[in-house]
């Protein structure tokens, strides 16, 4: 049974360089600071925020600069990584606090992650959900990805990070679109290993023709789906696009950190049957050197992509013996 505690969710809304960034904050205690990935909000932290409550932590999800509720700048380099640390340590002081361990899923573990990487005297620890950590550095991302799909396909961050592409493919169906999406990289869902990846494109085809035909994932329910597509029909999908438009310019401001490792303690979950896990294996295997405070590494068998959803109850129960170890 997951933990019901007596202190409500309150939702806020601070000051920030993004202008306003959105939280949902539940409990008292040491600050951990949950960030998401894409196409999510807050609300993929929904379970973690009462089991973190509970074991006495004040856990506050934050709408990432570019959706739901936080401002979405116009400027495409507003998105690079380091305004986005500038966000998440302007969110530990506006809520008076001095540190934070940070917490991160998908697209929000690299945020955690650098974040922890250039502001060590904020962020204490950092785990990381899905992607495992990779220091700065190596070819310039858009050259890399370009490479991936070989010459009848297109790897999906190259697709995201045409202006507009992908916003003309999501925006007409936003609610079935992300159905897809969740499903393609979702355990239960996914397609068979024979069938046509889902991270790619082919030529002149749209990303979703390669989505699953099926029910939704176990985990989300109609109502889940309907918090996430209000967010993003209300919103549209650029604010969240343009992470992936910046990753070159995180090339660049990230130089002086090429090769740097994270220092802080720290903790990885991954799921097995998740690409990011599988693909980043190197990564995973260099983390004596990457991440020489490492607590543990987790790989949860029979897991996709989506792993606090996935297996709540697990990933809280991790999360929690993980923050019982550290340091206040």
């Amino acid at each position: 049974m997951r933990p019901d505690p007596s202190t409500a969710a309150r939702h806020r809304t601070i000051e920030a360089p993004a202008g306003r960034l959105h939280l949902v904050e539940q409990g008292s205690g040491p600050l951990v600071l949950l960030l998401h990935g894409f196409p999510e909000s807050w609300y993929s932290w929904r379970h973690q925020l009462p089991a973190l409550a509970a074991a006495g932590y004040r856990a506050v999800a934050v709408d990432v600069r570019g959706y739901g509720r936080s401002s979405r700048p116009d400027d495409r380099d507003a998105f690079r990584m380091l305004d986005l640390v500038a966000d998440n340590v302007a969110v530990v002081r506006a809520l008076g606090e001095e540190h934070a361990v940070v917490v991160g899923h998908d697209w929000g573990a690299n945020i955690a992650a650098i974040s922890a990487l250039v502001r060590p005297e904020v962020f204490r620890a950092v785990a990381l959900l899905s992607v495992p950590y990779a220091p700065p550095g190596g070819p310039r991302p858009t050259d890399v990805f370009g490479r991936s799909g070989g010459p009848a396909q297109e790897f999906y961050v190259s697709y995201f990070q045409e202006p507009g592409r992908a916003e003309a493919e999501i925006e007409p169906d936003v609610r079935g679109w992300l159905a897809g999406f969740y499903a393609s990289l979702s355990a239960d869902t996914m397609p068979a290993d024979d069938a046509p990846d889902p991270h790619f494109v082919a030529h002149g085809a749209r990303l979703r023709d390669r989505f699953p035909a099926a029910a939704l994932p176990f985990w989300l329910t109609e109502d889940d789906l309907d918090v996430y597509a209000g967010e993003f029909e209300r919103t549209g999908m650029t604010g969240a696009l343009n992470r992936y438009r910046a990753m070159d310019r995180d090339w660049a401001d990230l130089a002086p950190y090429r090769g740097a490792p994270i220092k802080q303690p720290s903790l990885f979950i991954g799921g097995a049957r998740d690409a990011s896990t599988t693909w980043m294996s190197d990564a995973i295997d260099a983390y004596p050197t990457t991440l020489p405070a490492l607590s543990a590494s987790h790989i949860l068998e029979g897991c996709g992509h989506w792993i606090q959803q996935e297996r709540p109850d697990e990933v809280n129960g991790l999360l929690t013996d993980w923050l019982a170890t550290l340091q206040d």
